[in-house]
């Protein structure tokens, strides 16, 4: 297996078979984000990515998931992306799943029944970040889109039977913003009813835009009662009826998993309860991204 630049995964693809075959972010611009910034944007060569999937048979003996990276495999011609299901479904035919990254410009570009194809065709569910449900936190932050825009793509996604699940950021906009980015991106996940939603908490890292506004004292981090403050008017204002939540990853301060709505009031107690004793959560020095 070949594997250009650092390579990045969601949490539940730590065991899927990884392919490379977009290399980087045909966006990557967001103030928040240092992934991906050793390489530029392009498409890896066809007969490249179809060795690759040759190779890995030879490897493995049974391959469950598969991830097609970089940061935006729907970016690609969607004839060469049926090329590739194919491949998949060819090679692996007992595969269960095969998922990507996607971004709100490129399930724009994708037509409907390009995705009704490639949900026929094998692929599994896509994973967007809406970041936040606030337009001037997005703007802040230079996603590139507004929160219709990417509610709207999130739609587009799931009435085209491809499963989707979708992240966001406690504290992204900080304390100035943090009750209309709570209440904003909680409106913004339940207009989408993603099958998936994903919670993690932010962690600034030099070399971003971000980390140089907080050094100036531009920017400010939530105190860890404000996250709580933040995820409490989350959870109370989503209204997303079976989709699957986590806050579960190493940045958050707090571990909730739930399935709403049935778990809402369930995982309301568990924020109450860390609300009043602040050493039920994560010590900063094990927080992670």
């Amino acid at each position: 297996m070949r594997y250009y630049g650092s390579v990045y995964r969601p949490p539940s693809e730590a065991y899927s078979l990884i392919v490379q075959v977009t290399y980087g972010c045909s966006h990557n611009t967001c103030a928040f984000c240092s992934m991906y910034k050793e390489k530029h944007f392009a498409l890896r060569p066809l007969e490249e990515i179809l060795e690759d999937f040759r190779t890995a048979r030879q490897l493995y003996r049974h391959v469950d998931k598969v991830f097609l990276a970089d940061g935006d495999a729907l970016v690609r011609k969607a004839a060469e992306l049926y090329t590739i299901l194919d491949t998949v479904r060819e090679l692996f035919p007992e595969c269960q799943r095969v998922t990507s990254y996607a971004s709100p410009s490129s399930i724009r570009i994708r037509t409907d029944e390009e995705l009704q194809t490639l949900c026929a065709k094998g692929l599994t569910m896509v994973y967007m970040g809406l970041e936040s449900g606030c337009d001037e936190v997005l703007t802040l932050m230079r996603k590139g889109h507004s929160a219709a825009e990417i509610v709207e793509m999130g739609q587009k996604v799931r009435r085209n039977g491809i499963a989707l699940s979708v992240t966001a950021i406690t504290g992204l906009g900080g304390p100035e913003l943090l009750e209309r980015h709570a209440v904003d991106t909680a409106k913004a996940f339940n207009a989408m009813n993603p099958e998936y939603i994903g919670m993690l908490t932010l962690m600034v890292e030099p070399g971003t835009p971000l980390y140089d506004w907080l050094q100036e004292g531009k920017f400010q981090l939530l105190d860890q009662s404000q996250v709580l403050r933040e995820t409490r008017l989350l959870m109370e204002h989503l209204d997303s009826p079976g989709s699957v939540f986590r806050m579960n990853h190493a940045s958050n301060y707090l571990v909730l998993k739930g399935t709403l709505n049935q778990d809402r009031e369930a995982m309301l107690r568990t924020i109450g309860a860390a609300e009043h004793d602040l050493s039920r959560l994560r010590p900063e020095a094990w927080r992670g991204l």
